[in-house]
């Protein structure tokens, strides 16, 4: 079952889809862009943009076919990677959230500039270039070109060069802002369809009946018991307990409290209050990700243990388009396409720009060419996005090489290599004073060539190394070995530390605040209480 059929309704429905986006865009690029550089949105952001924001970034497509593969695989173990993250969130919310407002920073490399200097600052604008191409360009690419290879049997390479002319042609066009602008209701749209998907397959699943198929999903001969624990043994191969508990909170410190694109609607906060609830929020809707995410997969499982799709092979990462094509009537699948692939196209779009503006702005006209000309600058961009979009497609067929793992775990475990470097920096810099300038750049440099190089040698050359230790558990031995390196060469660098003294936002926590929070961790701690021990 790995060819995703398409009817002729299903070609009309995506065909028009694309052609309205592409009207939407042409209409939009005619218009003046007044505003169009508010970055933080004159700092007015109430808790439910920040939360609806940060969760919507966290939830692609990308994600929502990788943990249907998980839950295929393996069942609720990956929503750990969703509800452990709420330590983290409030990491950000009360440590790192004070700290950033208190600066009034618009970006993390000027948060780490004010604290190191612009050494360090232009070393991020490279950390960022890589984590740009690998994160969100490569890995987007890799999860759309699963759906495209599903749909027309073609190579992952190709698969990725399409996903990237589509995105250009809309940016182009001007059609890539419309998408940025209708991002929100495409993820309304998928969380309703994937929402719809459980029912529906439960209810198939139940005979034509919800309660029956919720009974089948607890028959331990039809679904495993195992599959309803979070907690896994530690010689699980997947998902050990231990490197999740050890390794995961390196990849959350990065994702959550480092990473732009995760950070920025915290930055645009009304006031910290705000802020830190939006952060709660966030939290809320993480619990969601187990529901409409992961389960899906589950459900796939039982349907084919039930014989649903006859004598059909299933491999995970088609989990989430298996349903799709066998539970939806024609037409919706054509639909559910369209809106996977235009939210893929807008991901890689920004990522794309990014790429562009970071290297352009921040490294070339900051440091190459000062006296760069306007159309020097537009010139430099365009070569930087064509060699962006190839190198990202050799790092997609790299990451497609990855042999063992499901799709939610390729994903993780590459980015669990990019995630040391920036968690040390970040960690030292905020809670020792004494950590010098020379001990971050080392780290962001070296530091970075260790960790990545480890990836490459773990995921690619060394064989059978995935059987002997897993990515979480490295990522955590990383992590210390760069701390440790941070702290001896700070001890040896007689250089000044302290540059200013770093503004952080103090005063009592709204009862609002700490109320909103105690119910998170209680609901949380219930969670993890129920889904073990099965």
């Amino acid at each position: 079952m790995n060819d995703l059929s398409m009817r002729p309704m299903d070609w009309v429905v995506l065909i028009a889809y694309f052609v309205v986006l592409l009207a939407i865009g042409l209409w939009a690029s005619s218009k003046t862009k007044k505003g169009a550089h508010k970055f933080l949105a004159g700092n007015s952001l109430k808790w439910h943009h920040i939360g609806f924001s940060m969760w919507g970034t966290n939830v692609g497509p990308s994600m929502l076919i990788a943990s249907a593969s998980a839950g295929f695989a393996a069942g609720i173990v990956s929503g750990n990677y969703a509800w452990y993250a709420f330590v983290f969130i409030a990491l950000l919310a009360f440590v790192f959230a004070p700290r950033y407002l208190g600066e009034k920073i618009t970006t993390l490399p000027e948060f780490m500039g004010k604290r190191f200097g612009e050494s360090t600052r232009n070393m991020l604008a490279w950390y960022t270039i890589v984590t740009v191409l690998i994160s969100w360009l490569a890995l987007t690419l890799f999860a759309g070109g699963i759906i495209i290879r599903q749909v027309f049997g073609i190579p992952m390479w190709f698969s990725a060069f399409i996903l990237l002319a589509i995105s250009a042609f809309f940016t182009i066009i001007g059609g890539l802002r419309a998408i940025a602008y209708t991002n929100v209701y495409q993820m309304v749209l998928l969380i309703f369809v994937s929402a719809t998907l459980t029912v529906v397959g439960i209810w198939h699943l139940g005979g034509e009946s919800v309660v029956g198929g919720i009974n089948t999903l607890a028959d331990s001969s039809v679904v495993p018991s195992h599959y309803w624990n979070l907690f896994q043994p530690n010689d699980h191969k997947e998902f050990p307990w231990l490197p999740i508990l050890l390794g995961y909170p390196i990849s959350g410190l990065w994702f959550w409290c480092t990473d732009q694109s995760m950070v920025q609607p915290v930055l645009a906060a009304r006031d910290l209050n705000e802020g830190q609830k939006g952060a709660n929020f966030t939290g809320w809707l993480k619990i969601l990700d187990v529901a409409i995410y992961i389960i899906p997969g589950v459900v796939c499982f039982a349907l084919w243990k039930k014989g649903f799709f006859g004598d059909a092979v299933i491999e995970p990462d088609h989990a989430y388009m298996t349903l799709v094509s066998n539970l939806f009537p024609v037409g919706m699948v054509g639909l559910v396409i369209a809106v996977l692939t235009a939210a893929l196209i807008s991901t890689i779009g920004s990522a794309l720009n990014a790429l562009s503006t970071v290297f352009t702005m921040d490294i070339y006209v900051k440091n190459i060419n000062t006296g760069a000309s306007q159309a020097e600058i537009v010139r430099t961009g365009h070569i930087v996005t064509v060699v962006g979009a190839l190198v990202s497609i050799l790092i997609t067929i790299a990451v497609d090489n990855i042999k063992g793992m499901d799709l939610f775990n390729v994903f993780q475990s590459v980015l669990s290599f990019i995630a040391p470097p920036m968690a040390a920096v970040f960690v030292m810099g905020v809670f020792w004073k004494r950590c010098t300038t020379l001990a971050a750049n080392i780290v962001l440099t070296f530091g970075t060539i260790f960790s990545i190089g480890c990836g490459v040698l773990y995921l690619w050359v060394i064989p059978n190394a995935t059987e002997h230790v897993h990515f979480m558990m490295l990522s955590f031995i990383i992590f210390v070995v760069l701390i440790i390196t941070m702290i001896a060469v700070s001890m040896m660098d007689k250089a000044s530390v302290e540059r200013a003294p770093m503004t952080v936002i103090k005063g009592r926590m709204s009862l609002s605040v700490q109320m909103a929070w105690l119910a998170l961790a209680i609901v949380m701690i219930g969670l993890y209480m129920f889904f073990n021990g099965h």
